[in-house]
């Protein structure tokens, strides 16, 4: 029987079901629908709740009836003031192209990265918030004088630590992102990254050291997830579609037995600092 860490198989089924009553339906719109069937806000909280309760059951372990799907942790919400939300304020550095921005907003704080939408985080701890929308947690770390010194974000099993950084640093990030996204040029060596990434994830040996240290890590920890990508077959062509939002390049690559979008990006040493995959049409 499936459960919720079957989404994808179930939209899927979806599309195809409904593709044949003519009635179109993208991907990202399928992955929406079921997770709101499954109860959940979106495909974001669901996607967490699927990378922390593991694969799907085998038979054996279907029949085992204690076996239960892990409960979303419930956080509770705890009072910050405004002295210590003012310490959390200010600019962190996720990579070359990317800043995640933390603003003190009445009792809670705001916070954004490069590229995607404001959320707003609760205060579980006096260093400890959490995200309501979506299962993500950040820990601050304080300084001897007081204000933060960096944060660690906790979501989809990794643990991304962020230093601080000043507005002037802040402010020559986005606008050298913001340059990346106007040019929609591919960054000299992305293609030839991928191909390599993408043989040795299908080859069960991927090069690690071709990775920064969080990606490397994350890897790892979802190697079990990559390996259908075996099954995909051999890469027949590599297309650049664009830069996203966070100055990454996206990329659409056709194998044998399928197709997946890419998003990868390099750091200034020409390491993979970035490198995510969805499902192609």
């Amino acid at each position: 029987m499936r459960d919720f860490r079957d989404a994808k198989a179930m939209a899927q089924t979806l599309r195809e079901a409904l593709a044949a009553k003519s009635i179109p339906l993208t991907h990202s719109d399928s992955l929406e629908l079921i997770a709101n069937v499954l109860g959940l806000r979106d495909w974001n909280t669901l996607s967490a709740r699927i990378q922390a309760a593991g694969p799907p059951s085998t038979p054996a372990q279907a029949a085992d009836s204690t076996a239960e799907s892990p409960p979303i942790v419930m956080r509770q919400e705890t009072a910050a003031d405004s002295a210590t939300l003012d310490r959390y304020a200010g600019f962190y550095q996720l990579n070359d192209r990317a800043v995640f921005t933390v603003t003190p907003d009445e009792h809670h704080l705001v916070m954004q990265l490069t590229g995607q939408r404001s959320v707003r985080f609760f205060a579980e701890s006096a260093t400890e918030f959490f995200a309501r929308i979506v299962d993500a947690q950040v820990s601050f770390v304080v300084g001897p004088d007081g204000p933060a010194t960096s944060l660690i974000l906790h979501q989809n099993g990794s643990d991304i630590a962020m230093a601080r950084i000043d507005a002037a640093a802040a402010r020559k990030i986005a606008d050298q992102t913001a340059e990346r996204v106007k040019n929609q040029s591919a960054n000299p060596g992305t293609e030839a990254a991928l191909h390599r990434l993408i043989d040795g994830i299908a080859s069960g040996t991927p090069n690690y050291n071709e990775m920064s240290p969080p990606l490397a890590a994350a890897t790892r920890k979802q190697m079990a997830w990559l390996q259908p990508l075996a099954d995909l077959g051999t890469i027949q062509s590599i297309r650049f579609l664009g830069v996203g939002e966070q100055g990454e390049d996206v990329y659409s690559v056709r194998q044998a037995n399928g197709a997946t979008h890419w998003r990868i990006a390099l750091d200034d040493k020409g390491i993979i600092s970035t490198a995510w995959v969805t499902p192609g049409p």
